[in-house]
C-alpha cells in the first residue's frame, strides 16, 4: 500500500509562523533582559535556532541556546543535561522548543532538567500540536493545530532546501 503525503505548511508559512512564535515568546518576555532557548535536538533544536534568530533580530533580549539530547522512544534509559549548571538556570525563563508534539512524552521528559532548578518560568514552543497527549503538557506557543489520526505521521524537514511539513 502507497502512503500519500500530504503538504501542511512550505518554506515561507514554517518562517510565518516561526516570525509569529518569536514575536510571541518576545511578548511573554519584553521584561527580561535574558532567556534561555533550549531545542530538542534535532529538529527541535533547528527550529529553536532559527526562533533564537529572529528573536534576535526583533528584541534586545540576550539568547542562550541550549540543546536537549534524549532518546525519544525511550527517555528513561538516558540521563538528559540541559548543558547549563543550576545557577546558571536560577531565576531565568526557559523556553523549550519543539517540532511536534504528540503524546507530550518527549516534551515532559525534556522538562525533568528544568525542573531540578530555580527557574523563573518556563513556556513551550511547538511548531505543529498533533493534539494526541497522554501526559499532561500543552503548547504554549503554537505554529498549527492538527486533527489526525493515530496511524498519520508527521514529517518536519528544515535542514534541505525546501523545509516543509508533510502529513502521511
Amino acid at each position: 500500500m502507497n502512503k500519500t503525503q500530504t503538504p501542511v505548511l512550505n518554506k515561507k508559512q514554517i518562517a510565518q509562523k516561526i516570525n509569529r512564535i518569536a514575536w510571541q515568546v518576545y511578548e511573554d518576555n519584553f521584561s527580561e533582559k535574558e532567556i534561555i532557548i533550549a531545542g530538542i535536538a534535532k529538529t527541535g533544536f533547528l527550529l529553536a535556532q532559527r526562533i533564537a534568530a529572529v528573536l534576535g533580530k526583533i528584541s534586545p533580549l540576550k539568547i542562550k541556546l541550549v540543546k536537549i539530547i534524549l532518546d525519544k522512544e525511550n527517555p528513561l534509559t538516558c540521563n538528559i543535561e540541559p548543558q547549563l549548571s543550576a545557577k546558571e538556570l536560577k531565576g531565568k525563563i526557559v523556553v523549550l522548543v519543539d517540532d511536534v508534539l504528540n503524546s507530550g512524552m518527549t516534551l515532559t521528559y525534556s522538562l525533568c532538567p528544568f525542573l531540578d532548578s530555580d527557574v523563573k518560568k518556563i513556556r513551550t514552543v511547538i511548531l505543529v500540536d498533533r493534539n494526541h497527549k497522554r501526559f499532561p503538557i500543552g503548547a504554549d506557543f503554537t505554529g498549527i493545530s492538527l486533527a489526525t489520526t493515530l496511524q498519520e505521521h508527521i514529517t518536519v524537514d528544515l535542514e534541505g532546501d525546501e523545509d516543509s511539513v508533510v502529513l502521511s
